[in-house]
């Protein structure tokens, strides 16, 4: 750091007192006494104005910096807990080998997750809109796990919404390659009523839906490649985002 150094001569100045150090440098006493002292000169260290500036300076950029982490504070804590998520849920084969301790657990970080939603009416956003891959469930109609492994769906899991015409498609891939296709009714702005209107057995063949196929999703967590959604029969639904042009068929 610079400095300026100033010498004030003051040969016959005096100041209102006197300070007396002992040699012992265990022992420090001041002695206030009327008698001034004189001195032929005082040297006084004082910071350059650029040194000053450069302080301020300084303590500007660390009160940015401060402000900064704080306004970023809750963005670090949501990709914390992302990160701490797909982590958890990736061993679990979408659900399919979760025990209760897992599910609790997974739970426990999407509860933390959809208290941080940024997205406060998903059905409003365009985040909302494309093909979305299933990464873990708690549905048992999805996951089958009550039949033999080599019966459960095997590759990848999609499901699809476009708010913007309220249609949502459900996507198997290996081996089984169904598809179903449903109309969204909205219930508020963040909750949808599902009917199910069409489905298709090895992607070839239609099957018009007898009326039967219900329920309701709400989302409960959405940013531009995760979301998080929960039925109407208390399942989790957790996705990220692969397609966001993707459109349902109408």
């Amino acid at each position: 750091m610079t400095h300026l150094s100033l010498v004030i001569s003051t040969p016959t100045s005096t100041l209102p007192f006197k300070c007396r150090i002992d040699s012992n440098p265990s022992q420090l006493n001041l002695v206030f006494a009327p008698p001034p002292p004189k001195f032929n000169t005082t040297h006084i260290i004082l910071p350059s104005s650029s040194s000053v500036a450069n302080s301020k300076k300084w303590k500007n950029m660390v009160s940015f910096f401060q402000g900064f982490s704080t306004g970023g504070g809750k963005g670090r804590d949501i990709q914390s807990l992302k990160v701490e998520l797909y982590e958890t849920i990736s061993p679990l084969d979408r659900g399919a080998e979760a025990t209760l301790e897992d599910q609790q657990r997974v739970d426990k970080i999407a509860c933390k997750l959809e208290a941080m939603n940024c997205v406060k009416e998903p059905l409003n956003s365009d985040l909302l809109n494309g093909k979305w891959e299933l990464l873990y469930t708690t549905s048992q109609s999805i996951l089958q796990t009550q039949r033999p492994k080599f019966l459960r769906p095997i590759g990848k899991i999609y499901q699809a919404i476009n708010a913007d015409t309220l249609r949502a498609q459900n996507i198997e891939t290996w081996p089984f390659y169904n598809q179903a296709t449903a109309n969204l009714v909205p219930l508020n702005s963040r909750k949808v009523a599902v009917k199910f209107d069409f489905f298709k057995i090895a992607s070839l063949i239609p099957i018009k839906s007898p009326g039967s196929g219900r329920g309701q999703l709400e989302i409960t967590y959405l940013d531009e490649d995760l979301r998080i959604s929960r039925g109407n029969r208390g399942n989790l639904f957790i996705l990220k985002m692969v397609d966001p042009s993707y459109r349902v068929p109408l």
